[in-house]
């Protein structure tokens, strides 16, 4: 993606410079940068071979493909003490095309509404005795793009099968290899998405350009949220994962997953991009999409998320303020041990910043002098103790 954007990128941005936003032309710049010496960078010698090794520092952008994944081991290091050994779901929750037009020139409000309904939804048919009649516990993750890099923001949740009795002295399981009635999680959803949404408009957190721009007026808003309850909404669930494990080795690949990664891109010729992509209307063929490299852009940029905005969030018993306490509880009904406390390992705490084993022979590195952005490479800051 850096090639990209550093060949074609300044053109793009001449051509689109009325249509490109804050957080886009910031997506751009991090991921031209990432591991550049315009972002700073240090040098390492090895202890042992005394190799030498100049490492540039991470843009640290979440729409960057490469520094996506120390963040999600990090991430996974930390939820691996919150799974039950019990069977988790798989449930998407995807909204049609219309509502998408919509999503796109107000995510920051429709983003909100997708995870408010998705989570009511889940709660509700979770809460009912016909079904479960329990507490669920899930997270959920947004996701905004198809294998072709077309605008499609739906949520992927992953749920453990069962969840805390009311009175927190069971644990209630559901049934073997299946979760909720996808049917009737489709319309609940449906439902309070609509609600939400045209409670959004109501107070005039909604704006409408172009194509859609008819939809500011109320009557025609209007039309539209009932033209929408007729059209079947897409949920789905998946089959359970066979055990904790895959649920960490399938959240590794989605959680911090951005559009496209560096290993789909095939070829960079001329002005065209081409990528390899899954056609799963025809059972996930392998298949390449070569595209103008603008457009192969101007997609990309689609999936931005706006600023402060997250992307990952845990409900229920997962929720940050009672996680330890629910889950406490959960394993104490399971007769499953309370998780170890992780034994700080002293040569990590006593390591150096930037700390990184030699590739050469697997000795310690150590930093010998630093420099910060926008300072010539040449130039380092050498530590005095070096």
């Amino acid at each position: 993606m850096a090639d990209i954007f550093r060949r074609h990128g300044e053109g793009y941005r001449q051509s689109h410079d009325t249509h490109l936003g804050r957080v886009e032309r910031r997506v751009m710049s991090a991921v031209e940068m990432c591991r550049t010496a315009r972002l700073g960078g240090h040098v390492q010698q090895c202890r042992d071979c005394e190799a030498l090794r100049i490492a540039y520092n991470s843009c640290r952008n979440r729409h960057c493909p490469k520094c996506q994944g120390q963040a999600s081991r990090d991430w996974l290091a930390a939820r691996q003490a919150d799974l039950l050994p019990v069977s988790y779901f798989h449930v998407v929750f995807t909204v049609p095309q219309a509502i998408a037009a919509i999503a796109f020139q107000n995510k920051q409000v429709v983003y909100a509404v997708l995870f408010r309904a998705v989570a009511e939804t889940l709660r509700r048919l979770a809460a009912d005795p016909r079904h479960l009649g329990a507490e669920l516990g899930f997270i959920a993750v947004l996701h905004s793009w198809g294998q072709n890099l077309h605008y499609h923001p739906h949520i992927h949740c992953i749920v453990p099968g069962g969840g805390l009795s009311f009175d927190q002295t069971r644990w209630v399981a559901c049934r073997r290899n299946f979760f909720l009635p996808v049917r009737v999680l489709s319309r609940l959803f449906r439902r309070l998405f609509l609600e939400y949404l045209k409670q959004a408009h109501d107070e005039g957190q909604l704006q409408f350009f172009g194509s859609i721009a008819s939809l500011a007026d109320p009557a025609a808003f209007t039309r539209m949220i009932r033209e929408a309850r007729r059209v079947n909404w897409i949920v789905y669930a998946k089959p359970p994962f066979a055990g904790p494990q895959q649920v960490l080795a399938y959240l590794g690949r989605y959680t911090h997953r951005i559009a496209i990664s560096n290993s789909r891109l095939v070829s960079m010729d001329g002005g065209q991009v081409t990528f390899r992509w899954k056609d799963y209307r025809r059972g996930g063929r392998q298949k390449r999409m070569t595209l103008d490299a603008h457009e192969f852009i101007r997609r990309f940029l689609l999936h931005t998320v706006p600023d402060g905005f997250h992307r990952i969030r845990h409900f229920g018993l997962l929720a940050n303020g009672q996680r330890q306490q629910k889950l406490e509880a959960c394993r104490n009904l399971l007769n499953v041990p309370q998780p170890e406390e992780p034994v700080e390992d002293l040569d990590t705490v006593e390591a150096p910043p930037f700390a990184h084993r030699c590739p050469c022979c697997g000795g310690r590195m150590n930093i010998l002098g630093t420099w910060k952005p926008r300072q010539p490479a040449c130039r380092p800051a050498w530590n005095d103790s070096s």
